[in-house]
């Protein structure tokens, strides 16, 4: 395992290395876009169809109808322009002074500023009335214009992602790890990298290291499911060490198949092994004969099996069937 000595080093010669090529300038996105200068402009009465109406046919325009007096408009004027700006040319804003220029607003029937509305194909489309605040702007630009377009960094980090998950779920723990370091080099917080890297660590039995990798993660980054599971399964391996010699807990079974700890004890080494439907059928034949002991220790277990394999796991997928049957039987 020496290419995990520096997850963050350029592959090998590995077959992943080919398509990890990264470095071409991102492309804005909304079709051909707007220019950095012209993403925010005021217009008239006389403008309006040439700014607005006109311009819609090529991009996104959101019109901000203001005026001076207007005390929500100014808190809305730098969080609404951050926004676009931001936009990557997918809208532009025009701001219509109501006070200079009444006939549009009069004429749209706009009662209450600030009001936004978007335009699209030189018709409105959608609206908004009052301050904001930044995530919702951010929602509404989504709406009426589309999620941002990838860029190529964007693209390639995703396939060399689904390239390296795909190699660890067939077993080839080294594939993996150079596509998920690859990965990490161009971005170290990137979150299904870290816990792909972290899952391979633990594979080769690289406990620390990965413990590491994982506590690096900022806590409100701890949530996401990846790496929770990844955390999880890393506690479950701390706990194996201590939990005895699987051929003499196989023994204690052979001689006493009720011996729930044992099982239990068993159950988790088979998870640690990889063998996770074995595991799941180890707690199933615990909870069988009785759900109740300590507490429904075999079911809290089972539960956190779920939790290391992820919500979409086959095995998770079949034990919960399994659980659900018994449970409701």
């Amino acid at each position: 395992m020496s290419d995990f000595d520096n997850p963050y080093a350029p592959s090998t010669g590995g077959q992943m290395s080919g398509t990890v090529t990264f470095g071409d300038t991102p492309k804005p996105a909304g079709g051909a876009g707007v220019a950095a200068g012209d993403l925010i402009t005021d217009t008239t009465t006389a403008g309006f169809t040439a700014d607005v109406i006109n311009a819609s046919r090529d991009v996104t325009v959101l019109v901000d109808f203001w005026a001076p007096w207007c005390g929500p408009c100014k808190q809305l004027t730098p969080v609404i322009e951050k926004v676009v700006r931001e936009s990557n040319g997918r809208v532009k804003l025009v701001k219509l002074n109501i006070d200079d220029h009444p006939a549009i607003p009069g004429q749209m029937g706009i009662q209450s500023i600030p009001a936004v509305v978007a335009f699209s194909g030189g018709k409105p489309v959608d609206g908004f009335m009052g301050a904001l605040p930044e995530s919702q702007i951010r929602e509404f630009i989504e709406k009426v214009a589309g999620p941002p377009a990838k860029s190529s960094n964007e693209e390639q980090i995703e396939q060399v992602l689904a390239q390296s998950r795909e190699a660890f779920a067939a077993g080839d723990v080294e594939t993996a790890a150079r596509g998920f370091g690859a990965i990490l080099q161009m971005d170290q917080a990137h979150v299904g990298a870290i816990a792909g890297m972290a899952g391979c660590m633990l594979e080769a039995g690289e406990l620390d290291r990965a413990e590491k990798l994982l506590n690096a993660v900022p806590m409100e980054e701890r949530k996401d499911l990846e790496i929770a599971a990844v955390f999880k399964r890393l506690e479950m391996a701390r706990e194996v060490a201590d939990l005895g010699d699987p051929v003499e807990l196989e023994a204690r079974l052979a001689s006493n198949p009720a011996d729930h700890e044992a099982r239990i004890k068993f159950a988790k080494i088979l998870n640690a092994q990889g063998h996770r439907e074995a595991a799941a059928d180890e707690l199933f034949t615990v909870m069988r004969m009785d759900r109740n002991w300590e507490d429904e220790a075999a079911r809290k277990t089972l539960l956190e099996f779920f939790e290391a394999w992820g919500p979409v796991d086959p095995a998770t997928l079949s034990a919960r069937r399994k659980l659900s049957s018994l449970l409701f039987s």
